[in-house]
């Protein structure tokens, strides 16, 4: 993990809490019943070609135009196991209240449904909450996947604390430099990437502890309790 963090110059104890609540998460031990997932989303600008590129010759490299014609968006979810080095890409034509409850319900019955818990990592966003599941579902189905949910939320400014986001970075730079015309090829390239990093059982090294965070991000503590 890179040292590189971005914190608010109004850190406060919220921001304490909820950093050492995720950290805490992830010095547990693994535990198949409760399964540790990292979630993010990314948006994905989805760029059509305006003439057909050249073709890769002997002695040559391939060659596209520099213009390019814009053919609206997608959106990523991204399901990221650190503890089992295995990730999870679902592709999405939005990124509203309702796609996020419908990638719940996928995480809770067809990826883990052995499991009594879910431990969710994931951003603050208004539409990464239980309140999505009431407003996508029926209430006994929006609190049956509510109690399969143990949710850790990074705090304000601090998403870098969330695993899932440097999948996301290298998923940027390895699969999403090119231009992808649509939802299909979005799909198809990520699940070829996702296959060849699964498969090649690649896990993050993670070394930012709480006791590391008292030393290095001292300042937002109270100085009388260190």
């Amino acid at each position: 993990m890179r040292e590189q963090w971005c914190i608010p110059p109004n850190a406060n104890a919220d921001f304490v809490y909820r950093m050492e609540d995720v950290l805490a998460v992830y010095q547990r031990p693994a535990d198949p019943r409760r399964p540790l997932i990292c979630m993010d989303e990314l948006s994905i600008q989805q760029l059509g070609e305006t003439c057909d590129p050249l073709p890769v010759r002997p002695g040559d490299s391939a060659k596209e135009d520099y213009e390019y014609v814009r053919q609206g968006t997608c959106n990523l979810f991204i399901a990221f196991e650190p503890l089992r080095a295995q990730r999870q890409i679902t592709v999405t034509a939005r990124r509203t209240k309702q796609d996020w409850a419908q990638w719940v319900k996928t995480l809770v019955d067809v990826d883990h449904p052995e499991a009594e818990v879910i431990v969710l990592v994931c951003d603050n966003l208004n539409t990464h909450t239980p309140a999505a599941l009431y407003a996508t579902f029926d209430p006994a189905e929006a609190r049956r996947l509510t109690e399969k949910l143990e949710i850790h939320y990074t705090p304000k400014h601090g998403s870098w604390l969330n695993m899932a986001e440097i999948e996301l970075s290298v998923l940027a730079r390895q699969c999403l430099k090119q231009r992808l015309a649509d939802q299909a090829a979005v799909e198809r390239e990520t699940a070829a990437w996702q296959q060849r990093r699964n498969n090649q059982v690649v896990s993050v090294e993670w070394r930012f502890t709480t006791a590391a965070a008292r030393i290095k991000l001292k300042t937002l503590y109270p100085s009388t309790y260190l």
